[in-house]
């Protein structure tokens, strides 16, 4: 009997693979397939584990949580074994130890929230054997997307954050759900999709598998669904129709953009005998395609700024000023003891020729500053370059006349609250990249989609000018207008329009769902601690 007791109390290994393979399943939501209702699939299946998981301890939540965010990080961030393998030069044993260390770090945010979720509703109370009324299923699914919400805030948080695979970045457009990014932003998404699929899953775990030996009978579990079911449909209906408002204006007449793509290899790319071919290349490119903003990538110059020759930026600002515009283009700088990637801007319509420059703040650990603790794991690596110091987070605009442009280098983009500082004053928004580094992998193509997400939550267009792809024009309601095939060299020119305004989600940035995550949880201790109170006066 005590066998059979501790047995009820572990996770089957049935659970632990259904974890593993829903977390997989999710990944196929984000770019480049973008099955966006897969993640209402693979996050509603999670909640229906966690359901049984209610009956257990809050270890084995913790265990389901943990082992869904392996198979989901595994599955969508493994394009960093091709960046330690094939560029890094480590070896293969290695860079998958790595990957596969780094996927079961990423995977104890899901963790800590499937532990909490089991220790905020009780130990009993949550079991999908309890028939549950309507309002106890909305606010267990409230808890639910809150804490992942709230977890997944905080992966974009700490240790400078890696917010890569939010799940709001698989909502872009078609997906409904995308109206709402302007008012909540990309996390505000992600609680979003958790509720829904949360939702969509307790309906469907009540119509299907609910026990009818209570005396309902399989219409009536419907019946008592249908509220929940309003209110997905009601959600749904509500983001279709936000998707048709403007929160911000054009303003000016269309500027012509031309975005550079030397599709250079990374192996090559910093090779001394290949800076000639590097400059060349995008001299060509940026003196056949001329236009009013000219945008090169990340690093496209792949020397010190210092180092470059001063007839050769002579030449870029030539270029520029053809069209009374402006050229940037991406470059390390060095002070004499620190150094800096940078983006400089040459030209400008007014002709006084002063050059403009973007220092990148939020930097990449190991890749671009130095963690706490690990000097002596770079001075014994001899890693050149590898500790930038950052920009100021109040780094102005630039300004084309009277176009004010807000800079981004490589992932910086990949966090909406440090991209909303430079608005509402700046117009338009330009993403240097360089994921040569990534290979044919996912990597770009999500890279690509958090752009689409910052332009829908901004309402600017985003330029994007990348070395290998994808290099884009995104439009201000998200959508892509333009894109270069990866790993071709030219350039993507096209018209677009500067705006001004700001979006609710501008305005007030994360706080509003931040807010209301802390409401649920506090609801949610509440009524578990009054159901624990009425178990125990029985």
């Amino acid at each position: 009997m005590m066998a059979t007791e501790a047995a009820k109390r572990v996770p089957s290994r049935q659970s632990l693979a259904a974890a593993f393979l829903l977390g997989l399943a999710g990944v196929p939501a984000f770019a480049p397939l973008e099955l966006f209702p897969l993640v209402f699939v693979a996050l509603g299946g999670l909640y229906l584990l966690l359901d049984r998981a209610g009956m257990y301890h809050w270890r084995h939540g913790a265990l389901i949580g943990g082992i869904f965010g392996f198979g989901f990080f595994l599955g969508g961030v493994s394009w960093v074994y091709v960046s330690l393998s094939v560029f890094g030069g480590m070896a293969m044993p290695l860079a998958a130890l790595a990957t596969v260390l780094f996927c079961a770090y990423l995977a104890l945010y899901p963790a800590l929230a499937g532990a909490l979720l089991i220790l905020l509703t009780g130990r009993g109370n949550f079991s999908g054997a309890d028939v549950q009324t309507g309002w106890q299923t909305l606010w267990r699914t409230l808890l639910f997307a809150a804490l992942w919400r709230l977890t997944e805030w905080l992966r974009g948080r700490l240790f400078t954050g890696f917010s890569w695979l939010a799940i709001g970045y698989s909502q872009t457009p078609p997906s409904p759900l995308s109206g709402f990014a302007p008012i909540v932003g990309v996390y505000g998404l992600s609680w979003l999709s958790a509720w829904l699929g949360a939702l969509l899953a307790a309906v469907c775990g009540r119509v299907f598998f609910q026990d009818t030996a209570t005396g309902a009978n399989r219409f009536q579990i419907f019946r008592q669904s249908l509220p929940i079911m309003l209110i997905l449909a009601l959600t749904l209906f509500c983001g279709s129709l936000l998707r048709l408002i403007e929160w911000t204006q054009p303003i000016g007449q269309p500027i012509r953009v031309a975005l550079l793509q030397g599709n250079i290899p990374q192996e090559m790319k910093w090779r001394p005998e290949r800076l000639h071919d590097s400059l060349r290349i995008y001299h060509q490119l940026a003196r056949e395609h001329p236009a009013q903003l000219t945008v090169l990538p990340e690093t496209a110059i792949p020397s010190l700024l210092e180092q470059v020759p001063v007839d050769y930026l002579d030449a870029l600002h030539r270029l520029a000023q053809r069209e009374r515009g402006m050229l940037i283009f991406g470059v390390p700088t060095h002070d004499g003891s620190n150094y800096a990637n940078s983006a400089i801007a040459l030209g400008n319509s007014h002709g006084n020729g002063a050059p403009q420059r973007y220092d990148k703040v939020h930097l990449v650990p190991f890749g671009e500053f130095v963690p706490p603790g690990f000097r002596w794991f770079m001075d014994l690596a001899k890693i050149p370059m590898s500790d930038f110091i950052a920009g100021s987070p109040q780094q102005s605009p630039l300004n084309l006349g009277a176009l004010k442009i807000a800079p981004n280098i490589c992932y910086e983009d990949a966090f909406g609250e440090e991209i909303a500082r430079a608005l509402p004053e700046a117009h338009l928004l330009v993403n240097l990249s360089n994921v040569a580094w990534f290979g044919d992998s996912l990597a770009p193509a999500q890279h690509l989609q958090i752009a689409r997400l910052r332009a829908l939550e901004t309402g600017r267009v985003m330029l994007r000018a990348t070395n290998t792809g994808m290099t884009a024009i995104v439009s201000a309601n998200g959508d892509i207008a333009a894109v270069l095939p990866p790993f071709t060299r030219g350039a993507l020119t096209g018209e677009v329009r500067a705006h001004t305004g700001a979006t609710p989600y501008v305005r007030w940035g994360n706080l509003p769902i931040i807010a209301l995550c802390i409401l649920s949880l506090l609801i949610a201790a509440t009524v578990n601690r009054i159901a624990r109170r009425r178990v125990d006066h029985r």
